[in-house]
C-alpha cells in the first residue's frame, strides 16, 4: 500500500523545498508580531505566518508519508539542522537594511517577490499528478493570492509615499532581487512551463515597480543553493523547545 502511494507521490526533495521555504518565511514574518508599524499590519503579518505554517504542515504530513521509517511533520521541522533545509536563501535574510535592524520595507518587497513566484506555481501545481500535492496547492492558491495582493499594495504605497519610505523600498528592491534568480531553478517548477512562469513574473514586478514609482534593478546573479549564515540562529530559536524535549506529546 505505502509503495503504490508513494509511486503516485511528488519526490521527496520537492515537497520538503516547498515545506521549507514555507515554514522559514512563516517563521520570519511571525518576528512581526508585537512589532508591526501599525496593529492591523501586526494582526496581518501574525495571520499570512500562520497560512504559511499551515502550508508547511501539510507538506511536511505528506513528505513524511513518502519518506516513511517513521518520520513525523515534526521531525522534519524540528529535528534537521540548517545544511538540510532546502528553502531559498530570500526567505531566511533577516529584515534589516542599511539603515534599519527591522525594515518593514524589506519584510514587504520579499512578500512580493515570493508571493508573486507562489501565486504562479501552487497555479501550476494544481495540475500535479501527486493528488496530494495538487490539493495543497489548491488551497494554498487561495491564501497566496491574499498575500500577493497585500504585499503589491504596500509596495505601491511605500514606493509612492514620503521620500524616506521611497527610498527604503527602492534600496529593498536593490538588496533582494538578485536572490530571486534562485526562483528558477526550484525543483518545483515545471519542466516545461518555467519560461512561461518567469515571463508572467516578471510581467508582475515589472508593472507593481512602476506603480510604486521605483527602478527595477539590472543584475546578473544572487545566491543559489547555499544558505546564509542567518538560517541556523534562526532554526535554533525556532526548534529549541522541541529539542529541549524530544520525547514530548503536543
Amino acid at each position: 500500500m505505502q509503495g503504490q502511494a508513494a509511486a503516485a507521490s511528488a519526490p521527496l526533495d520537492l515537497l520538503l523545498h516547498l515545506a521549507d521555504n514555507a515554514l522559514v518565511l512563516g517563521q520570519r514574518n511571525a518576528e512581526w508580531c508585537g512589532h508591526g508599524p501599525v496593529l492591523e499590519e501586526d494582526i496581518a503579518l501574525a495571520n499570512m505566518s500562520l497560512d504559511l505554517i499551515g502550508q508547511a504542515r501539510l507538506l511536511y504530513q505528506h513528505a513524511a508519508v513518502v519518506k516513511g521509517g517513521g518520520a513525523t511533520e515534526d521531525s522534519l521541522a524540528y529535528f534537521r539542522d540548517a545544511k538540510d533545509f532546502r528553502n531559498f536563501v530570500l526567505l531566511e535574510l533577516p529584515h534589516a537594511s542599511a539603515s534599519s535592524d527591522r525594515d518593514y520595507a524589506v519584510t514587504i518587497v520579499r512578500n512580493f517577490f515570493y508571493s508573486a513566484f507562489m501565486l504562479l506555481l501552487w497555479d501550476a501545481l494544481q495540475a500535479s499528478k501527486d493528488t496530494q500535492l495538487a490539493a495543497i496547492a489548491g488551497k494554498s492558491l487561495k491564501e497566496v493570492r491574499y498575500h500577493f495582493r497585500h504585499s503589491r499594495d504596500w509596495l505601491v504605497r511605500l514606493g509612492d509615499g514620503t521620500p524616506e519610505s521611497h527610498a527604503r523600498t527602492q534600496a529593498a528592491v536593490n538588496q533582494l532581487m538578485p536572490c530571486t534568480a534562485e526562483f528558477w531553478t526550484s525543483a518545483a517548477l515545471p519542466a516545461d512551463d518555467t519560461a512561461r512562469l518567469q515571463e508572467s513574473w516578471g510581467e508582475w514586478v515589472t508593472d507593481a515597480l512602476h506603480d510604486a514609482g521605483l527602478s527595477r534593478p539590472t543584475w546578473r546573479s544572487g545566491l543559489q543553493h547555499q544558505h546564509s549564515e542567518h538560517l541556523a540562529p534562526l532554526l535554533a530559536d525556532m526548534q529549541s523547545l522541541a529539542r529541549a524535549h524530544p520525547d514530548a506529546q503536543w
